[in-house]
């Protein structure tokens, strides 16, 4: 077959129970890599218990895989065109799934850290070449339902993640939300290999932006290491601390200053010309910052300040993909119909309410009481992805489209582990804000602490453990007000948002994120 051949093999589309099949194989690829970024939320807490280090060093296992992903995006496009579409996918889900199996075989922290940075790297294309392959493996007037339902696939991991991990903990141990991938990731592979043969695409031997790549690397790397280094080395009075920091500065600013006149730039700034392109990304890193730190933060104030077992911890979490996969669908299919800023506006103003009525939670709070929000909250989780990755791409020229991709791709991933990253420091820094406030306003002399005293002291709590007793309810009381805090400021800035998407000027909606 010549190149001509395999270009219009490559482009025909696919029907049937094949069409169907492939569907459910690229879908799956998606899925465990999209589910690896949230599976391991509800697990911190185990993980790091298991191999002895804080809750904060336990979130690596989060950050490393997340800024891993966003540093493999950019180069996604390149690869793509040197090894084929197909080739790649294929071997990077296969190789992703190896490596989840030697993810649960990790016996330290260290270990278990570099393997999610592997995964991360092997990660990075699966995600926007599953939905390209899908796309064009679709006749063109079915587009919009091929978007809808990746789109479902990638609402609804995340929500799954927590629920799955949660019931993996509670039932077995935590390396069995690496094991999981298995079976999954081997029969997307053999789907995928099975059924796209003969389709790949016209491989060009393009040249590769090697200076960019290694000011990206090196800039991104310290900057990650700085976030997840600073709360456990005191910050700036840490020189490693310093180092890392001044390494990201100089990079990331060496790293603008070359992508501005570099031919074939792993990073293409010029994009940012683009009004509704730039607003856009804005609000998705910003929208991803803010929803990394709540998804990080929530399901551990449910486990270390509300008693909650990783399992139910999952459950709690799971309502939020009920109305999510009902609504996900329902934009997908009529998108050309929809006003995206007026969509993506409406959720991020649904996220403001629910992070609200979130931030009036109490020690007392029933499961009811927190599962309810999370439903809701399913419109907005809905409103927020496909639309504003369709607004994004709206008015970029189709030449363009995979570079464009690939940046906004970047920014998101890298702005979700920035989120993570910076999630627990914030948390416990409002902790002990408010440790140090209530602690004012206990003494062995005011009357409701004498009374809570003798309360203790009848339960047969003598001297040194009633005050033990004393600051545990204390702490566990300024951490639920630190994680009101947390919800505080995520509804802010989820109505800035709401706000901000207003500045862009999406093209009419066609149904697909492929420009026009």
């Amino acid at each position: 077959m010549n190149a001509t051949t395999g270009r219009i093999a490559a482009d025909l589309p696919v029907r049937g129970a094949a069409l169907a099949l492939l569907t459910l194989g690229l879908s799956l690829g998606t899925f465990i890599e999209v589910l690896d970024s949230t599976v391991a939320n509800v697990a911190v807490p185990t993980i790091a218990g298991t191999l002895g280090v804080s809750n904060s060093q336990g979130t690596w296992v989060i950050s490393s895989y997340s800024v891993a992903a966003a540093i493999a995006v950019p180069l996604t496009g390149w690869l793509a065109k040197r090894i084929g579409e197909v080739r790649l996918f294929s071997g990077a889900v296969l190789l992703f799934t190896l490596v989840s199996m030697l993810c649960g075989l990790a016996s330290s922290l260290h270990t278990l850290v570099i393997l999610r940075v592997l995964q991360g790297l092997l990660s990075g294309p699966m995600v926007p070449l599953s939905q390209t392959i899908l796309l064009r493996s679709f006749p063109s007037h079915q587009r919009g339902l091929a978007l809808s339902l990746w789109g479902a696939t990638v609402v609804i991991a995340p929500i799954l993640g927590p629920v799955v991990g949660g019931w993996i903990i509670d039932t077995y141990s935590w390396p069995w939300i690496f094991y999981i991938n298995l079976p999954i990731g081997l029969f997307s592979f053999a789907v995928c290999a099975s059924l796209l043969k003969g389709r790949e695409t016209r491989i060009e031997q393009q040249p590769i932006d090697g200076v960019g790549v290694g000011l990206l690397i090196f800039g991104v790397g310290a900057l990650q290491m700085m976030l997840d280094l600073g709360r456990d080395r005191d910050w700036f009075a840490s020189p490693l601390i310093v180092t890392l920091a001044l390494v990201a500065f100089v990079c990331l600013g060496l790293l603008i200053i070359w992508e501005l006149s570099e031919r074939h730039p792993v990073i293409d700034l010029s994009l940012f010309r683009d009004r509704t392109f730039t607003s856009c990304v804005i609000v998705i890193c910003l929208g991803m910052l803010t929803f990394s730190t709540v998804g990080v933060i929530f399901p551990l104030w449910l486990q270390t300040v509300m008693g909650y077992s990783a399992k139910q911890a999952g459950i709690a979490t799971s309502p939020v993909g009920l109305l999510a996969l009902i609504v996900s669908i329902y934009i997908g299919k009529n998108m050309a119909r929809l006003n995206l800023r007026a969509v993506v506006s409406f959720g991020f103003c649904v996220f403001a309410g629910v992070a609200l009525w979130n931030s009036y939670f109490a020690i007392n709070a029933s499961f009811g009481d927190v599962v309810l929000p999370r439903f809701f909250q399913g419109i907005g989780l809905a409103c927020f992805f496909i639309p504003l990755t369709t607004a994004t791409m709206s008015r970029i020229p189709n030449d363009r489209l995979a570079a464009a991709s690939g940046l906004s791709n970047f920014l998101r991933t890298l702005s979700a582990a920035f989120g993570t990253a910076m999630s627990v420091t914030l948390w416990d820094n409002r902790a002990t804000y408010h440790h140090a406030e209530l602690a004012q306003s206990i003494s062995v002399y005011a009357p409701n602490s004498r009374h809570y005293l003798d309360l203790l002291h009848a339960a047969g709590l003598g001297a040194g453990r009633d005050l033990a007793a004393i600051d545990r309810v204390v702490s566990q009381q300024a951490y639920m007000m630190a994680t009101n805090d947390v919800f505080h400021l995520s509804a802010v800035v989820c109505l800035l948002l709401a706000g901000l998407i207003w500045l862009a000027k999406p093209a009419p909606a066609s149904g697909t994120p492929f420009g026009h």
